[in-house]
């Protein structure tokens, strides 16, 4: 088995760009900061901007592409955000269309890609503090589910936030709160812990991205506000053309985690 584990970021983006990864990239590079993506039309860039803005704990920025540059100069400059992702999803006017490897053909002059934190890059902390990750351990996608928590709404952007989810114990819980505090620009502190049903989760063994994981007597699910929103929001505002990432299948750039630390 290849150890992506302690492959340097920018071999990790020629596998994918080369498509020898397509699968989830939970665990890849591992110190190194993985980013949600989101691509859209020039006319909707300032609304999603907005947005982001607006709404910081599901949509920190990270960067921020000038229009018509497939470049994230600030956290990779020498990537492709049309080839270096594993999957990526289509949605136009508010429908998902299609997942691909390759987003070339999509790809218009005007288009602005925005990358956001993601949940990933704590986890490499959260697992050197001595608490397990239950989807790195089971080798799948992390669970993801939409909530009755809405987001605030900029431009034609409205919709639910997402959560990802991560089982624990009550005392790895409170440990989790004090690490993850540390990185409010990959999603902070959790923004729920404990019944799902309190922000809108029926069944905790269906996610609504990604796929379910072991919860084990004793756990409780601890819930982090996750960069899958925009996806969520892409099928209540329905912009002409979004383009993301597949959850779970994420950017990895060349920023070390500690860079995005306040502590």
């Amino acid at each position: 088995m290849t150890n992506y584990e302690n492959m340097a970021p920018n071999e990790i983006r020629d596998l994918i760009r080369k498509q020898d990864i397509t699968g989830p990239t939970a665990g890849m590079s591992k110190g190194f900061t993985q980013a949600n993506l989101v691509i859209l039309k020039k006319e909707y860039a300032f609304d999603f901007l907005l947005f982001c803005q607006r709404n910081p704990k599901p949509c920190p920025l990270l960067d921020v592409t000038e229009p018509g540059s497939f470049h994230p100069s600030k956290i990779a400059g020498d990537a492709d955000i049309r080839k270096d992702i594993p999957k990526y999803r289509i949605y136009k006017d508010g429908v998902f269309t299609e997942e691909t490897t390759d987003i070339t053909e999509y790809w218009e002059d005007d288009m602005v890609g925005f990358l956001l934190g993601c949940s990933f890059t704590f986890e490499t902390p959260l697992i050197e503090g001595g608490i397990p990750i239950r989807h790195i351990e089971e080798n799948c996608n992390v669970p993801m589910y939409k909530t009755n928590i809405s987001c605030e709404k900029a431009g034609v952007f409205e919709g639910p936030t997402v959560v990802s989810m991560r089982p624990m114990t009550h005392e790895d819980a409170i440990r989790a709160i004090q690490i993850t505090t540390r990185f409010p620009s990959v999603h902070g502190a959790p923004i729920h812990i404990g019944d799902p049903s309190q922000i809108g989760i029926a069944d905790i063994s269906k996610p609504d991205f990604g796929d379910a994981v072991t919860i084990k007597e004793g756990e409780i699910p601890v819930f982090w506000a996750c960069g899958v929103t925009p996806q969520a929001v892409a099928l209540q505002s329905k912009p002409s053309l979004m383009i993301t990432h597949a959850p779970g299948h994420m950017f990895i750039s060349d920023v070390r985690d500690e860079k995005l630390s306040v502590l």
